[in-house]
């Protein structure tokens, strides 16, 4: 490293460890917001009671540093530079909102994640909906005939664990095949209720995560693959478990020992884990025939409908966009809770328990929503600009931005 990097390098090191020290710092006024931290743990003993004032001349301390410090020209410097500059940037915003700051949800998103979802009309829906309605037909509203005609897919309580286990055994082989993982990676599960979410991963630091599922609402079949890839590999546990070995330990970037929730570092996280799922399955084929041959018979369900059971996800899929319109109109005003129900009703086809669960989901975590949809849509056009239809370039490419501090805008560099 030339003199000029060293120097960049020192700079960027002691504002990365005053970061760290203040999202522990403000994740004392925000219990969402550190969601995994694995630095030394004195660091999280002197998080002492700072204000949210002084946490937010702090931050504009640091951001100002930052724009000080010189470019060594090495791209991974490069990206870590505006990694930093971002991660600052959305904890002041959050540090503003918390002191009652009113943000728009496209403000909002575009402050605490470095991107701002396409707003789509209802007509956009309506076009999907009329065509789930001539796959389900019957009387009622189309939620209820959907909830209905699902019913037989869904996975008895009592063999989720052991469904979900086979789940992952199948992603974790696929992804081990590609990528190389510290030996003693681990995960637990653990099945949990009363949670605005259907999945969590909580990375405990060490290579090592706790992943809970609620069991609130029914689990179908589809869940099972989708839960362990988003979850777990080639998901956030791979995801956290590279940035450890490969940012904190090798590199000694202590920033990436602390993740902020509210942060760009989110769009990546979420954005990676869901398109996670089709680099563990690259075609619809090889995932329905590992479906049809081990889970539907672990879940004791008839696979004889298992491509007309998948050809209604797909539209269901295409409605992904509708939680993002729902969030968008509540936080802004538009609509109340009462009204965002029904919307998720009409629009996302969710039966009642399942729209209001969004509502909790949506009034807690507010535009992180975004984060699933919209990064999955901006990592796979990064992955697959790279890649093509080359699925061991996909993987190649896939292990790269896992291991690598690149944001929300860097996915979008030519």
């Amino acid at each position: 490293m030339s003199g000029s990097g060293r120097a960049t390098a020192d700079a960027m090191n002691a504002v990365a460890e005053r970061y760290v020290h203040l999202v522990l710092a403000l994740g004392q006024h925000d219990p969402d917001y550190v969601d995994a931290f694995y630095g030394p743990a004195e660091w999280k003993t002197q998080a002492t009671n700072k204000s949210l004032d002084a946490i937010g001349s702090e931050a504009a301390e640091l951001s100002a540093t930052l724009a000080k410090t010189p470019n060594a020209g090495d791209e991974l410097l490069r990206l870590r530079l505006e990694y930093l500059q971002k991660q600052i940037s959305a904890l002041a915003a959050r540090v503003r909102m918390l002191k009652g700051e009113k943000l728009k949800f496209d403000d909002e998103s575009r402050a605490l994640y470095d991107a701002v979802a396409p707003t789509f009309p209802d007509s956009h829906f309506d076009h999907i909906i009329a065509q789930l309605e001539a796959k389900i037909p019957g009387k009622g509203p189309l939620w209820e005939r959907y909830e209905k005609w699902r019913r037989p897919f869904m996975i008895p309580k009592e063999k989720l664990d052991t469904v979900f286990q086979l789940a992952i055994k199948e992603c974790r082989a696929r992804t081990l095949a590609h990528v190389a993982l510290p030996p003693n990676e681990s995960f637990t599960v653990e099945y949990v209720t009363d949670k605005p979410w259907g999945g969590y991963n909580w990375y405990k630091g060490n290579f090592h995560s706790v992943i809970q599922v609620n069991t609130d609402l029914p689990t179908y079949i589809d869940r099972a693959v989708d839960l362990a890839a988003h979850e777990g590999y080639p998901g956030h546990h791979v995801y956290n478990s590279l940035l450890e070995k490969n940012l904190v330990r090798d590199r000694g970037w202590m920033e990436f020992s602390a993740y902020a929730l509210f942060s760009p570092q989110s769009l990546v996280a979420e954005g990676t884990a869901n398109f996670g799922r089709e680099v563990a399955f690259p075609t619809k084929t090889e995932r329905m025939k590992f479906e049809k041959e081990v889970l539907f018979p672990a879940a004791g369900i008839d696979a004889s409908r298992a491509d007309e059971y998948y050809a209604v996800q797909d539209l269901m899929k295409q409605l992904d966009y509708a939680a993002n319109e729902a969030a968008r109109r509540l936080i802004n005003g538009e609509i109340d809770e009462s009204a965002a129900v029904q919307w998720l009703q009409k629009y996302a086809v969710m039966e009642p328990a399942r729209a209001q669960q969004r509502v909790k989901f949506i009034r807690r975590y507010r535009s992180y929503v975004i984060n699933y949809n919209l990064g999955e849509d901006m990592v796979r056009r990064y992955i697959e600009k790279r890649s093509g239809t080359d699925p061991e370039k996909r993987w190649s490419e896939f292990g790269k931005l896992l291991s690598s501090p690149r944001l929300p805008s860097g996915l979008q560099e030519k």
